[in-house]
């Protein structure tokens, strides 16, 4: 088991007497490691059992927030118990999208499927915000980057872009992470909050949370997170930690 850094260990304590907590995380690339199929995302060993202990402890809130929908997110972790959440970058906070935001995201789909189409390993997937652009399987990388500048090329301004790992996706909202977590964190009147993420998207939930809070980036690149962890296995043990500080 990968061990929590000194200076986090020292934050999570402080965190774990306060009441009432949100604990919030990103899925893939925190909870599960990158592949290029997210369908395949499974969980890490040990990550659902203690996302459920944590929920199970009174006067806390579980969280998950991903770019992903809801479904999507439900049916490929296969996490159960009481957790809230929050899909497509927020936008599936208080529930699905209209039919006029549907529409705007198939007609999304219809200009970009033949551009996408073209490129070998390029993959569309589509989400009930947004349209996401993945070359992480494309071989020859010019073109993976090529397809990216097209596609960031051809996005309407009224779209919003959201950047990520080998990814970019555009959605027909503004919502955004940290809009979703200053929502949950309103809900429950939270005295402090905990965030784990691993992407540029998970930047906004950083920022939006408060001076008390402990913000945790995992992996590599830049960040306003507070704290760092090296990988996945190190995200669970941040988790693991705090089951064993709630017990």
């Amino acid at each position: 088991m990968s061990a929590v850094p000194a200076d986090l260990d020292a934050a999570l304590r402080e965190l774990a007497s306060r009441r009432p907590l949100l604990i919030a995380s990103d899925y893939d690339g925190v909870l599960s490691r990158l592949v290029g199929d997210p369908s395949a995302a499974v969980p890490e060993a040990g990550a659902a059992e203690a996302l459920g202990r944590l929920a199970a402890v009174d006067g806390v809130t579980v969280a998950m927030v991903s770019g992903r929908g809801v479904r999507d997110l439900q049916t490929t972790s296969g996490f159960t118990g009481d957790l809230r959440w929050v899909g497509s970058h927020g936008a599936e906070l208080d529930g699905p999208l209209t039919g006029e935001l549907a529409d705007r995201r198939d007609a999304l789909v219809r200009l970009l499927e033949p551009i996408v189409g073209r490129v070998v390993g390029a993959r569309l997937e589509v989400k009930p915000a947004s349209v996401a652009v993945h070359v992480r399987e494309v071989p020859d990388r010019l073109a993976a980057v090529a397809l990216l500048e097209d596609v960031d090329a051809l996005a309407d301004p009224s779209l919003t872009k959201k950047p990520g790992k080998e990814v970019l996706e555009l959605a027909v909202t503004d919502a955004d992470k940290g809009t979703a977590l200053r929502r949950l964190r309103a809900d429950i009147d939270a005295a402090a909050a905990l965030y784990l993420g691993d992407d540029v998207t998970d930047e906004d939930g950083f920022r939006a949370l408060e001076a008390g809070d402990v913000t945790v980036k995992v992996g590599e690149g830049d960040t306003v997170a507070r704290y760092r962890v090296a990988d996945v296995p190190g995200a669970v043990a941040v988790m693991k930690r705090l089951v064993d500080l709630l017990a």
